[in-house]
């Protein structure tokens, strides 16, 4: 089974509006497991961004306006493709793979107006599976950000000191096998006792609305009744 987990960077909060996608990273999973194969690009949105984007995204001046000093760690856009250029690219690497996004509507609104734009096709929303909501699920009223969760399962997240697509992703996809039941394989035992349960991590076997039939045979119970008899008053069978 192929999974893609996914992360884009944006210029701000809506397409609709002009933000425009800057950066996209995703990591190739098999089964689970990464395969090492990567995607990852950055993007030149054709218009200039906001001065508090580069904080948070370590992406050079050279669009603003009025632009300041780039600062070491930056990445600069101005000679990186538009989307136009990388979009039939990008669907040829993610094909009908189940993509893996932290809050996938977001992703998923800028990646299907991008293409949009560009007339190709959209991707099917349940083509994404969304990992917010699933830790959510999994812990209500608990952060459910990716760096909580990295907090929460130890993983290492110490690189993250600027929002970058791909590192993201490759964080992203150590939690998401935390969050489907830990890193090690359990040929699936550990999901299906949560479907079997509606999904509670409490669930406990209840007991049976009908007791099974005994299969003992009165001549077999007899023997055994004579046999723990001959071992007195301390045998196992005898003790409250």
């Amino acid at each position: 089974m192929r999974e893609i987990v996914l992360d884009t960077e944006t210029t701000g909060f809506d397409p609709e509006s002009g933000d425009r996608i800057v950066e996209i990273g995703a990591v190739e999973l098999w089964n689970h497991v990464a395969t090492g194969e990567t995607y990852h690009v950055y993007i030149n949105p054709e218009r200039s961004m906001p001065e508090e984007a580069f904080g948070v995204h370590g992406i050079g001046p050279d669009l603003l306006e009025s632009p300041r000093p780039a600062e070491k760690g930056e990445v600069t856009l101005k000679d990186k493709p538009v989307f136009a250029k990388v979009g039939q690219g990008f669907l040829d690497f993610i094909k009908d793979s189940k993509l893996l996004i932290h809050n996938a509507s977001f992703d998923m609104k800028f990646l299907n107006a991008e293409l949009r734009w560009m007339g190709l096709p959209q991707i099917p929303m349940d083509q994404a599976l969304d990992t917010l909501a699933i830790a959510r699920k999994r812990f209500p009223g608990s952060p459910a950000s990716l760096d909580a969760l990295c907090r929460r399962f130890n993983i290492d997240n110490t690189n993250r000191v600027l929002h970058g697509a791909l590192l993201d992703s490759e964080i992203l996809a150590e939690v998401y096998l935390e969050l489907i039941g830990g890193r090690q394989p359990d040929f699936g035992l550990s999901s299906a006792a949560s479907s079997g349960a509606g999904g509670q991590d409490d669930w406990r076997p209840t007991a049976r609305p009908t007791p099974l039939a005994s299969k003992i045979t009165e001549e077999e119970r007899s023997a055994h009744e004579a046999f723990v008899e001959k071992l007195g008053e301390n045998a196992l069978w005898t003790r409250a």
